[in-house]
């Protein structure tokens, strides 16, 4: 049977305002290996008072693997995605990936995540905005090839939510098999796509997957009319996109997908994604998976 890795987004605990630190000792409580936070370049009061869940590229990441390997953790991926479609792509986005992608090798991250913006940008045509980000891409994928870290595109914004444009951006660089997609199962439903046939076009290619559900009440206000959803209030399963990922859980079950599924909620502190927990671990038992546990969380590798 398939393995694959159950992880999370590290946004589940904006709203409590939780540290870094509290997110891995909620993943130690509740048996979850894989982690997905955010990457700052910098430092911010809200950071160092420990009132922020996700990290710094100043933080050492070798210190900082081992601190995570005490808890049994590792990064799945982690998050970078400053828009690269505008006009500051170049000259902020670029230089902030590839210093993500240097401190993820150091700190044994396997993946950076990357994406373009929520709406058309402003003073490009499209063409030019694709054009602009092939040049964007090609700069990362190079330090990215150096460090063997995989990009990923994440289904996030106004081109990554068109199939016909997110298959060009995926073929920026030839088929190198450091750029690859991550799948948002809630993003590509808000976009008003059938997240199914989405994920079947581009099942070669997903490395690492957002597994994101959708209230009702959101479909029904802004589906067809947005491109991305910055935190779901509805825990896995309960939404109207669930049907929808547990058919996207067979697809990738048959096809072998051995990356990590990543769940992103409003934690509301811990309960919701201790909700979405249970349901995806009974949803991937159904198709096949069996859930991977790294070698470090074992208790020998611990002692």
């Amino acid at each position: 049977m398939p393995e694959i890795g159950i992880g999370f987004h590290t946004d589940a605990f904006n709203s409590s305002h939780k540290s870094f630190e509290q997110a891995l000792v909620w993943a130690q409580e509740n048996d979850v290996h894989y982690i997905e936070p955010g990457v700052i370049e910098g430092a911010c009061w809200i950071h160092g008072l420990g009132y922020f869940p996700h990290i710094s590229l100043l933080e050492d990441p070798v210190l900082l693997r081992r601190k995570m390997e005490g808890y049994g953790v590792e990064f799945s991926q982690i998050d970078a995605a400053y828009p690269l479609s505008g006009l500051d792509g170049m000259s902020v986005g670029v230089p902030y990936v590839q210093k993500a992608i240097s401190w993820a090798s150091l700190a044994g991250c396997p993946r950076v995540a990357t994406t373009d913006g929520l709406h058309k940008p402003e003073g490009l045509t499209d063409r030019e905005a694709l054009d602009l980000m092939k040049r964007s891409y090609g700069e990362i994928i190079r330090v990215a090839e150096a460090h063997e870290v995989t990009v990923t595109i994440e289904v996030h914004g106004y081109f990554t939510t068109r199939a016909e444009s997110l298959g060009e951006m995926l073929d920026f660089c030839g088929d190198s098999p450091w750029l690859r997609l991550n799948l948002d199962t809630g993003n590509t439903f808000i976009a008003g796509n059938d997240p199914v046939e989405f994920a079947g076009r581009f099942l070669d290619k997903i490395h690492h997957v957002h597994i994101k559900d959708v209230s009702e009440s959101l479909a029904a206000a802004v589906r067809g009319g947005a491109t991305g959803i910055a935190i779901s209030h509805v825990a896995a399963g309960d939404g109207v996109n669930a049907d929808n990922i547990r058919v996207i859980l067979r697809q990738l079950a048959d096809r072998g997908f051995d990356g990590v599924l990543s769940i992103e909620c409003e934690g509301q502190g811990g309960p919701m994604l201790a909700d979405s927990l249970a349901w995806l671990r009974r949803e991937i038992a159904h198709v096949g998976f069996t859930e991977r546990v790294p070698l470090l969380a074992s208790p020998a590798a611990l002692v």
